[in-house]
């Protein structure tokens, strides 16, 4: 293999392989050669974030045995309300192919884990494993896999510095400095989540630009906030959830090592753009690879529509896992990039589901505007995809991509499927025809009405034992708990100044959410 680019997997330098091929004994090669101290275990809890377990190496039997066999946790913690205190323990295993050389510890060698039971088979309630088997039964019934890529779009919130060079409110949107102050930053960012991953398309600064933000929080009273993005490549549904809780992890040590915060709350300020968790979605063959989302003439091919269709059917009930604060519905108002209506469109960002610009029918472009270039270029994969709009910063990562796995499912099997996704089909502004807006499904205005219509729809969540019912009533007992029912009513009948205020509180008590 030998990989030559800077930002390849340095793992895959030291023993010259892939990362899906990585073994036990290419770990141990591993521990030898960068005289690793500690192997680091990670895993999702219930509330989303990544834990660690730290374990020290003595020898090598030692690390042997952590490699072959894992270790224990107390599930009852880590999944609090999930798992009875009486039978909680759990076994995390390393999955070999995740192994990263830790780029805030020296001496650690780090793994994503998955949860066993006690018997050994996967422990059926973890979020990873609910992914994990929503995935499978895609293949299962179709011969299909989906892979996805996010959108992970934050605030990076630091104290003011010079005032020169000044951006403006809301016009942050691919800056570059000097005008964006935090470039170091992302490109430190760029650097750690590609070589551990792989899976980088891009960062960029962002719309949202706040020159001081004003908060109750002192941890965030009076910072300026910049906008970044950091979009992934297409990859299979399962690594995607692992690249993106990781990332987050990534994003928030890195910043506060510069003594920034990094938050990916849906809303930071009235009037500025939100972080959304936009997600692409891409049909392949499980066996190939091969992408099915375009017919021979580079439009959308019938299965790429069914799954959009089924991301119609699912749309409402997917908000419980993909905008889980009050704050993620000051963010999904109209006339913005943030749907409210449940529709789709091609290359139209007012639509709850785009189907971007994908190359379908144009390849080899720089030829065209660079005379000189002789040889062709023909891209080996379709780069087709579907993105969902709707999903912000408060996401459950890993259940939003496991329910919308399911949407595509249904999507496939749904006789009613192609209809749906004709009669939600639009052109142009929505908001700008309201003849068309009277027409289209309403997404949720609130955590409770979003946990309502989970609770409708559980059945499509818990076929073949995909998510377990006690996930689905632990989501709904967590959007209740919001108690914002009637949040923009209420607000609205507050005095200008109240409202404001009471606004800025509900957007900034989930600062750290997920």
């Amino acid at each position: 293999m030998s990989p030559k680019c800077k930002l390849a997997n340095p793992i895959s330098e030291i023993v010259d392989k892939p990362r899906d091929q990585f073994t036990r004994e290419d770990m141990l090669t591993v521990i030898q050669r960068r005289q690793i101290q500690w192997i680091t275990f990670h895993y999702s809890a219930l509330d989303g974030k990544l834990k660690e377990l730290k374990l020290p190496i003595a020898d090598l039997k030692q690390a042997e045995r952590i490699l072959s066999d894992g270790e224990r946790v107390d599930g009852s913690s880590l999944f609090k309300g999930l798992v009875d205190v009486a039978v909680s323990d759990l076994y995390v295993v390393p999955v070999y192919k995740t192994a990263f050389l830790n780029p805030f510890d020296d001496g650690s060698l780090d793994f994503i884990c998955r949860y066993l039971r006690p018997d050994g088979s996967l422990a059926p309630f973890t979020l990873d494993n609910t992914l994990l088997k929503a995935q499978q039964l895609l293949q299962k019934h179709h011969g299909l896999s989906l892979n996805a890529l996010g959108e992970l779009e934050f605030f990076l919130l630091r104290d003011p510095d010079v005032a020169i060079y000044q951006s403006q409110r809301q016009c942050g949107y691919h800056a570059s400095g000097p005008f964006a102050k935090t470039g170091q930053i992302l490109n430190e960012m760029l650097y750690h989540i590609t070589r551990i991953t792989g899976a980088v398309k891009y960062g960029h600064n962002e719309v949202g630009y706040v020159d001081a933000v004003r908060s109750d929080l002192g941890e965030i009273k009076g910072k300026r906030a910049e906008q970044l993005e950091v979009e992934f490549l297409p990859t299979p549904v399962d690594e995607m959830g692992d690249h993106l809780v990781l990332a987050r992890w990534l994003i928030r040590n890195i910043a506060f090592k510069y003594g920034c915060v990094a938050t990916f709350t849906p809303k930071l300020e009235e009037g500025v753009a939100g972080n959304g968790l936009h997600v692409h979605t891409q049909l392949v063959e499980a066996q190939t690879g091969h992408s099915v989302m375009t017919d021979k003439s580079g439009k959308l091919s019938e299965q790429a529509r069914k799954l959009i269709g089924g991301l119609c059917c699912y749309a409402d009930s997917l908000t419980a896992f993909g905008n889980t604060v009050s704050g993620a519905y000051l963010r999904l108002v109209p006339n913005q990039e943030a749907p409210t209506r449940i529709c789709w469109s091609d290359m139209n960002r007012s639509a709850m589901i785009r189907v971007p610009l994908g190359w379908s029918t144009v390849a080899d472009l720089a030829k065209k505007i660079n005379p000189q270039q002789k040889s062709s270029y023909e891209a080996a994969e379709n780069r087709q995809t579907v993105e969902l709009r709707s999903p912000d910063g408060s996401a459950i990562v890993q259940l939003l991509l496991a329910g919308i796995v399911m949407a595509a499912d249904h999507g496939l099997s749904d006789p009613g499927s192609l209809e749906l996704a004709e009669r939600l089909y639009v052109t142009g502004n929505i908001f700008k025809d309201r003849e068309v807006l009277a027409k289209l499904p309403v997404l949720p205005g609130s955590c409770v009405e979003s946990s309502r219509r989970l609770v409708e729809k559980r059945e499509l969540y818990e076929r073949e034992g995909v998510f377990q019912p006690s996930v689905i009533d632990y989501v709904a007992r967590l959007l209740d708990a919001q108690a914002d029912e009637h949040m923009n009513r209420r607000l609205g009948d507050l005095p200008a100044d109240d409202r404001l205020h009471e606004t800025r509180k509900i957007m900034h008590r989930d600062i750290h959410t997920h």
